[in-house]
Order: structure tokens, then sequence, then C-alpha cells
């Protein structure tokens, strides 16, 4: 068990954590320009380019079982280190799928990828909950999300340096003056380019997956969670199934991930739909990421000594719904401008979510948090409803569907994560 008084113990757990935060977040974050990339590459529509999205996320929920089995079988350590070979696995496809142009091979590839980290996510969220604590977790996982976001701001970046966009836009706008032969020459080059980064890719979480299978991380068993008020409200509880809290927090968690999957990969595309070239609008979801590094860091200042962790969800939520107002009221640059600050409305929601939904499930730790891992699913149901309602009403007044899912955030900050924890 690891001794949640001592800095030792956590300061040590939280680098090596947070260099795994940073991974996710540089894998997770490049599909913000794959959508636009492979929609030129492989020549797809707008809603089949958000398949993208679809593949990746979707496998959160379909390997949330096999997490919880992977943990309870091997330990969050050797779980980690097992999902980060699993990603590594679904990186490497994507050399096969880029000499093929096969989209359905670069989905494969995201599908994996996103198993793998499922399984990272079910492990490292609690992991960092446990490790401290309890009312201090949310400061603990907004420092995970600065390296997270830090990563996902370099992402498209770094990968645009690999990928030629000026000629991935020249090739669309040439389009009616080349023959058959040639755009299908141009659009083999363009898919080539992704070779190079993605065996880099592989690279490092081969070497990452080692280096945790021999770190010095204390082991936990999930049963170690811990309140001030000493909650004994698990000891007669058949499942996870049994605490109302988790399972509202599941669904908040679907709608969050979905309304930041939503700001930070459709910023780009919602930037060319406006005009704007596909090399320079790489750079927004950077300005997403700053945005919320900029909440996180309010976060770690604020939390627990000024503001309560509900309070922080609370402040979010009611944040979205006024720039998701602005994102359709408004046109142009200042749209783009409020899809960016949807970042910082998004910024303290994860982190204050998870203490929350796992407040009291004690021995259900691992359960818990595999059916909460599930909720990132929306990631991959929100951005394709919003690909299917932008092909009908425009990428503009599509961000309407952001706002139920920020009012599930509100409720849950006040009432939802009490249900059933009330004597």
């Amino acid at each position: 068990m690891v001794n949640q008084n001592s800095k030792q113990s956590t300061i040590g757990p939280m680098v090596i954590i947070g260099a795994l935060f940073f991974i996710f977040g540089f894998v997770t974050w490049l599909n913000s320009l794959l959508i636009p990339y492979l929609r030129i590459a492989c020549q797809l529509t707008e809603v089949q380019s958000y398949f993208v999205t679809f593949a990746f996320y979707i496998a959160y929920l379909v390997m949330a079982p096999v997490s919880t089995w992977v943990l309870n079988r091997f330990g969050f350590k050797k779980g980690m280190s097992i999902s980060l070979g699993i990603m590594a696995l679904g990186a490497l496809l994507f050399i096969p799928a880029a000499f093929s142009r096969t989209y359905l091979l670069f989905l494969l590839g995201l599908f994996i990828m996103g198993g793998g980290l499922a399984i990272l996510q079910t492990a490292s969220n609690p992991y960092i909950t446990i490790i401290g604590p309890v009312e201090t977790a949310a400061k603990r996982i907004s420092i995970m999300g600065i390296c997270n976001k830090f990563a996902g701001a370099a992402a498209p970046i770094i990968l645009g340096m690999f990928l030629n966009l000026s000629e991935a836009d020249k090739v669309t706008k040439q389009i009616d003056s080349m023959s058959a032969s040639e755009y299908t020459a141009a659009l083999d080059q363009i898919a080539l380019q992704v070779v190079n980064p993605y065996i880099g890719i592989v690279i490092v979480l081969i070497l990452l997956s080692l280096w945790i299978s021999r770190a010095n991380l204390p082991e936990v068993q999930g049963d170690e969670e811990e309140t001030s008020n000493h909650h004994t409200i698990s000891e007669d509880k058949k499942s996870v199934w049994d605490f109302p809290h988790v399972i509202l927090g599941f669904i908040t968690l679907f709608c969050y991930v979905g309304v930041e999957v939503l700001a930070g990969d459709t910023i780009i595309a919602y930037g060319v739909s406006q005009g704007i070239s596909l090399d320079d609008a790489k750079f927004f979801t950077g300005f997403t990421m700053v945005a919320m590094v900029v909440g996180y860091i309010i976060g770690i200042i604020t939390i627990p000594k000024y503001l309560a962790q509900d309070r922080a969800l609370k402040f979010c939520a009611i944040l979205g719904i006024i720039f998701t107002a602005g994102i359709v009221f408004t046109t142009g640059i200042t749209s783009l401008l409020f899809v960016a600050l949807l970042g910082l409305a998004n910024s303290l929601i994860w982190p204050a979510i998870w203490p929350l939904a796992l407040k009291g499930v004690g021995k259900f730790t691992s359960a818990a948090s595999g059916l909460l891992v599930m909720g990132i699913a929306g990631g991959a149901v929100i951005p394709l409803l919003y690909g299917q309602i932008a092909h009908v009403v425009g990428s503009h007044s599509a961000y309407w569907i952001a706002l139920p899912c920020y009012l599930m955030i509100l409720y849950y900050s006040g009432t939802g994560h009490r249900v059933g924890l009330k004597k």
C-alpha cells in the first residue's frame, strides 16, 4: 500500500505517470490533424473523416472489460507496460496502411492504439488518485493534465513538420487540372508522409513499455481509496452497479470527453471550412490545448484551498455553456476563438469528475475505473454526430451539440455526484 503522507512515495510515481500522460496526450491529439489529412489522402467525405475519432475512442468502450481483467491479472504497473506494447502495435499498422492508402487499415491501427490507451487510462487515472489524499486528487490530475495538453499542443505541429500540408492543399485545388493517374500518384505520396513519424512513435512506445516494466512504481491493489471522513459505503455493496454516483459519473465523462474531443479534433477542419489553409490551421489545436493548460494551472493553485472540486466542475460547465453559445452566435475568427476557449471550460472537468466518482467505492475502485473509462467512448460518438449534423446544417451550427453535454456536467457538479452517498 502507498503511504499517502509520504512525499517520497508520491513524487517519483507522479514523474513516471506524468511521462505516460504526455505520451497518451501526444498520441490522442494527433487525430486533430489526421482528420483533415486522411480526408485528402483517402478521398473521404466530412462524415467519413470523423471515423478517425470514432475508431480511436470506441476502443475505450469495447476494451473496458479487457482493461479491468488485465489490471486484476497483472496489476497496475505491468498493466501499464502491456498497454504501451499494444499501442506500439497499433502505430505499426500505419506503415502498411500508408503504403496501400487503405482507410480501414488506418482505422484498425487507431482502434488498437485506442485499446492500449484504454488499459493505460484505466490504470493511470485511479493510480494518481490513490497515491495521495483524495481531497487533493484534482490538483494531482491537473498536473498530469498539463503534461497531457502540452503534448496535445505539440502533436499536430510536430506531425505537421513531417507532412507537406501545403502540397496536400495544392493537390485538392488542382484536381480538375490533373489526370486520374497523376492525382492517384499525388495522393500516394501524401499518404506515405506518415510513415516516418509513426515509426518514431513505435520506437518510443516500446522503449516506454520497457522503462515502466523496470520502474520503481509502488503497486496498488485498487482498495486504498480513503477520504478524510473514512467512508465505508462500499462495505455492503456487491458490484460497481450499486453506486449510482459512479454510473452518473460514467454518463458525465461520456459527455465531457465528447465535447473535449469536439473542441480539439474539429477546430482544424472547422478553420479550413472558414477558408484558412491546412498548413496554417494545424496550429489551432494548440490554442485549445493552451487554454486547457491555463485552466489546469488555475486548478493547481486553487484546489482545494480556495475551490472545492465540485464547485470547479460547476464553474467549468457554466463556461462551456457560454462558450458554446459564443461559437454559434459569432462567425469567422471570433467563432474559432470560442472553439479554442472550450479548452478552458473543459480543463478542470476531468480532474474533478474522477475523485468525485471514485469517492467511497473502496474495493471496487478497479471496476469503477473501468466503467468510467468506458465513458471515453463519448469521444467516438459525439464528434461523429457533429459530422453528421454538419453535413446537414453546416459545421458552424453543428456546435450546438455541445450544449446538452455541458448541461449534464452541470447537473453532476451539483446533485449527480451525491446520488447514493447520502445516508
